[in-house]
């Protein structure tokens, strides 16, 4: 039996695991960079380990470090939330090695889907539909032009240890090709030190589809249907949804059951997704399996009610899933936004600085996962997801009503955030009515544009905050303050 966690990651997510230890009874142990000794997650934890400086390399991701602490806190299972080392294989084997428990899949099963060319490989082989294209790295141009047309223009080329959106160039026409694959190579070796990329087909204006599946290790399989990830932007989701209004009975149906094969094909347990493209004609494509517990696990939760981190830590204790498929069925509807501290008006690049306010929405209906509270910092070390905030209802309608009732809530200052920007997504009609892909944003909004206000009261809050705090006795508070408010004080007169 697991007595106490280690939670090798920060922000939210961590905080997440940490609150589902204190439910089981479990002792959590929190690690923490200079960066982040004052964070949320190192208070919410019983214990907490300092790994070093701020740079992840001397922190988050050093393996070394993270299982010392570890050792030296007695904790008998490790819990990788999502990025870092989630999906590192040989993190994970160091984990066994060490006779620890790592809370997610073997080091075999990650390793067997860590390269997307190998897992496309694998998977045409188990009955799981593939996007056309190569199942092997290309090694040159020549090789690449000749995979290309045998599959038709445009194409992709894409990295083949991958992710997030890097590594990655639409070919139009052959002569393109070398180029492309030069800076795509480049690209590649420089964001996951492998230069290895692929080829597949372009699909015109897919849609993202992401299947929910978890197993024990005896062998028993099930999925928590899907998830729709099509708002997304520079490859990044930002808004996910449970479950897709495209998606009818029977290509959920299809889509599930080829989600389960996929997992069955790597001998997997625990948590993971099979993420897949969908085109316009409900055809589906293995897209890559993601290793780990996702960002947007809570919209599932919530349509299915199962906790998947508890689940998680009882499936590493050894114990069979605590529900069957049959049990399982789909309640109402959930959408998740990243609350991110980003500018909008200057091509969302990341905001930095001390929370001065910040309050969350809450209400029926409403969830908050946030790793981060008034005083707070957000720094230049780390991605900006200030938090996720959940909404569920009976229907999508509602939910969608529900989410810009819980965004009007939100008050954040001392920061940016991309706030704004989120409503005005939630009240499009090609959102509400459920007719957009992955090119949603570049199609209706113009990304560099401006940030609006979305009402008098919120602009007068924002003004007596600036006022309350322009005379601080802190210059650094201060300073940071006073250009906020001019900001925003600018937007409102313009």
């Amino acid at each position: 039996m697991i007595r106490k966690i280690l939670v090798a990651n920060r922000g939210e997510i961590a905080v997440r695991i940490i609150r589902a230890c204190r439910e089981l009874g479990l002792q959590s142990v929190a690690v923490y960079s200079e960066a982040d000794k004052t964070s949320l997650h190192t208070r919410f934890a019983d214990e907490s380990y300092y790994l070093g400086s701020a740079q992840s390399s001397e922190s988050y991701l050093n393996k070394e470090k993270i299982l010392k602490a570890a050792k030296e806190s007695g904790a008998d299972a490790i819990h990788p939330g999502y990025g870092f080392f989630a999906e590192n294989a040989e993190f994970i084997k160091m984990i066994e090695d060490a006779g620890l428990i790592f809370i997610g899949p073997s080091s075999s099963s990650v390793d067997m889907m860590g390269s997307k060319t190998a897992a496309r490989k694998l998977m045409s082989g188990h009955n799981v539909p593939i996007v056309p294209g190569t199942t092997k790295p290309i090694t040159s141009v020549e090789e690449g032009i000749a995979a290309a047309h045998k599959i038709s223009f445009p194409v992709l080329l894409k990295a083949s240890a991958g992710g997030g959106g890097k590594g990655m160039r639409k070919i139009e026409f052959a002569e393109e090709f070398q180029s492309a694959f030069e800076s795509t190579k480049r690209e590649a070796m420089k964001a996951f030190g492998d230069d290895s990329i692929y080829i597949e087909k372009f699909i015109e204006n897919p849609k993202h589809i992401e299947v929910q599946i978890i197993a024990d290790k005896q062998g028993n399989y099930a999925h928590l249907f899907e998830r729709e990830c099509s708002i997304q932007r520079r490859h990044q989701k930002i808004i996910e949804e449970a479950p897709s209004s495209f998606v009818d009975p029977g290509t959920r149906e299809k889509i599930t059951a080829a989600a389960i094969n996929a997992a069955k094909a790597c001998k997997y347990y625990n948590a993971g997704t099979v993420e897949f493209l969908m085109d316009r004609d409900k055809s589906f494509y293995f897209l890559e399996m993601n290793t780990r517990l996702q960002v947007e696990h809570p919209v599932t939760e919530l349509i299915t009610g199962i906790d998947l981190v508890k689940e998680q830590i009882s499936i590493a204790e050894g114990n069979k899933l605590s529900f069957k498929q049959d049990d399982l069925k789909i309640n109402g509807h959930a959408l998740e936004s990243r609350i991110y501290a980003e500018d909008p008006e200057n091509n969302f690049l990341p905001s930095t600085g001390r929370l001065y306010e910040y309050s969350s929405p809450s209400g029926p209906g409403v969830r908050v996962d946030d790793g981060f509270g008034r005083g707070s910092e957000i720094s230049i070390y780390y991605d900006p997801l200030i938090a996720k905030l959940i909404c569920w209802s009976k229907d999508r309608k509602s939910s969608i009503e529900r989410m810009k009732r819980a965004l009007r809530e939100y008050k954040i200052f001392g920061v940016i955030s991309n706030v704004s920007f989120l409503m005005k997504i939630f009240s499009h009609p090609d959102f509400i009515n459920g007719e957009f892909d992955i090119n949603f944003l570049e199609k209706h909004f113009k990304l560099s544009g401006k940030n609006d206000i979305e009402s008098i009261n919120d602009a007068a809050s924002i003004f007596a905050s600036y006022l309350k705090y322009r005379n601080s006795t802190s210059n650094n508070f201060g300073t940071q303050y006073k250009s906020a408010g001019n900001n925003w004080l600018k937007q409102l007169y313009e």
